[in-house]
């Protein structure tokens, strides 16, 4: 089965009532991923998760609420951005004209060999090397 790896936005959306349609299709993707055990997250992904859910929803969750999602989170597959993660980031920043953060989440999928990263950011359909990004929250 191919590995799927989650992009910040999608994770935040799956757990943001108040995002109406795009809560809908990121918690059944995100669903879909925990039945089929085939999710990947980072390091970076979990952090900005976090924050966003805590500060940036319509309707902020506790700090407790939210270390308990992140907790959950640590049971799929999680890329670790080291250095070397880094700055090889740049190296796809600069080949395929994304922002850094955006490179260093492609890295990442990269690495846990993901075929495919969900993405409302990356281009939709665009191959970046071995992974493919989609975004389903489109109609």
């Amino acid at each position: 089965m191919t590995k799927v790896f989650v992009d910040t936005s999608i994770l935040v959306y799956a757990h943001d009532a108040a995002a109406g349609e795009k809560h809908v299709r990121a918690k059944s993707v995100v669903q879909r991923l925990w039945d089929d055990r085939n999710g990947v997250l980072s390091t970076q992904v979990l952090q900005e998760f976090y924050v966003n859910v805590r500060r940036k929803t319509k309707t902020p969750v506790s700090a407790a609420e939210a270390r308990q999602w992140l907790v959950d989170y640590l049971t799929w597959d999680v890329v670790i951005n080291d250095g070397d993660a880094v700055v090889e980031a740049i190296e796809l920043e600069e080949r395929y004209r994304l922002s850094y953060w955006d490179a260093l989440i492609l890295h990442a999928a990269t690495t846990a060999g993901a075929g495919m990263i969900y993405s409302e950011d990356l281009s939709h359909g665009r191959h970046y090397g071995d992974v493919v990004a989609f975004n389903p929250l489109s109609s």
